[in-house]
């Protein structure tokens, strides 16, 4: 773990979570079925493969993220959100609601959308499908 500047919970969960690359990891599992580093790689956001490694490795010492062979090509690593890394959602859902409330070039897609209409039960349903995967 990295050093802690305090011991405010936000500020110690900024040292783990609080560089925007952790944070568009974790969503890119969580919400776009992303688990491979070359589908990180392909990200809109375009991470350099330098970031990608060291923030992959952050995650995982942190235990929020696993990574284990693939069971389809045994030369590949997949990642998996851990129940620590599953309790984020909420957290995402609401970064994800403020963005699109605030930034006018962030516009509300389908899920944006549905997070608009009623977040506590797209929290709901995706904390249950999340439950399936959560290693």
């Amino acid at each position: 773990m990295s050093k802690q500047r305090s011991d405010c919970p936000i500020s110690c969960t900024l040292d783990v979570i609080g560089d925007k690359w952790s944070l568009l990891i974790i969503r890119d599992v969580m919400l776009r079925g992303k688990m491979s580093y070359s589908e990180f790689l392909n990200s809109e956001e375009k991470i350099a493969t330098n970031i990608l490694v060291s923030r992959l490795t952050v995650l995982e010492e942190e235990k929020i993220l696993v990574k284990n062979v693939s069971p389809e090509n045994k030369s590949k690593y997949i990642y998996s959100l851990t129940q620590k890394g599953a309790d984020l959602l909420p957290i995402i859902i609401e970064l994800m609601d403020w963005g699109a409330k605030y930034n006018k070039n962030c516009p509300r897609k389908e899920l944006g959308q549905k997070i608009k209409k009623d977040k506590s039960a797209v929290v709901r349903e995706l904390s249950e499908a999340l439950k399936q995967k959560v290693k």
